[in-house]
């Protein structure tokens, strides 16, 4: 199977790297710190930006020191070994060039820009939560990104984990590939469905990008 794009959108954790140990370390600590453990046990975290998080669980006053407060967590834990690579990330976006691909976060700017540059990615383009009024599954996240590259969305290609982020690349109209790191592969709706970015190539052409599932 062969997808051609004009423009590749990559979500990052998850994707491109994997900070879920992390993740799941600073949440629980910021759980109970606020004393939420058994309300927060109940809610899904992976995809959806902090703020959602944090107002489903807590009082709209304690809402902006709350958030705060988790992202100095996360940044704070990302030297202590809170992020790697995952595979085929580094060879994959080597073999683009910077104008075609952008990463698309629910992660603050402050925190993505940590996490990456920690693992030697350094994105031209970038959206995060501060850019947005609406996080995925909404489509504006990968609408804002098609925007800043300046290509038709119907030409980018979506690179995503979490089902979230695979309905969001799909109502902005755009094409799927889900990658199987964070859940099994039947729980992904997708144009394409892989292990993870070690299992595509990509070829760079005159009239964009040319991605292949390597034999």
């Amino acid at each position: 199977m062969k997808i051609r794009a004009q423009a590749l959108l990559f979500d990052n954790d998850g994707t491109l790297v994997s900070s879920l140990a992390s993740v799941d370390r600073c949440w629980a600590r910021w759980a109970g710190e606020y004393g939420i453990t058994e309300e927060f046990g109940r809610v899904e975290l992976h995809g959806r930006p902090a703020v959602e998080i944090v107002a489903d669980l807590l009082p709209a006053h304690v809402v902006p020191e709350a958030l705060a407060r988790i992202e100095t967590l996360e940044v704070e834990d990302v030297p202590n070994g809170g992020v790697r690579l995952l595979p085929g990330t580094k060879d994959f976006l080597d073999s683009l060039p910077a104008d075609r691909w952008a990463v698309v976060t629910s992660a603050t700017r402050r925190l993505a820009e940590a996490r990456l540059h920690a693992v030697g990615i350094l994105p031209k383009t970038m959206v995060t939560a501060d850019d947005i009024t609406r996080g995925k599954p909404d489509p504006e996240p990968y609408l804002l990104a098609a925007r800043e590259l300046g290509v038709d969305p119907a030409h980018c290609v979506v690179f995503e984990d979490a089902p979230a982020g695979l309905r969001s690349g799909r109502a902005a109209g755009m094409t799927t590939v889900a990658l199987a790191t964070t859940h099994q592969a039947h729980e992904l709706d997708a144009d394409l469905v892989v292990t993870d970015l070690s299992a595509l190539s990509a070829l760079v052409t005159d009239g964009g990008v040319e991605i292949s599932v390597r034999r």
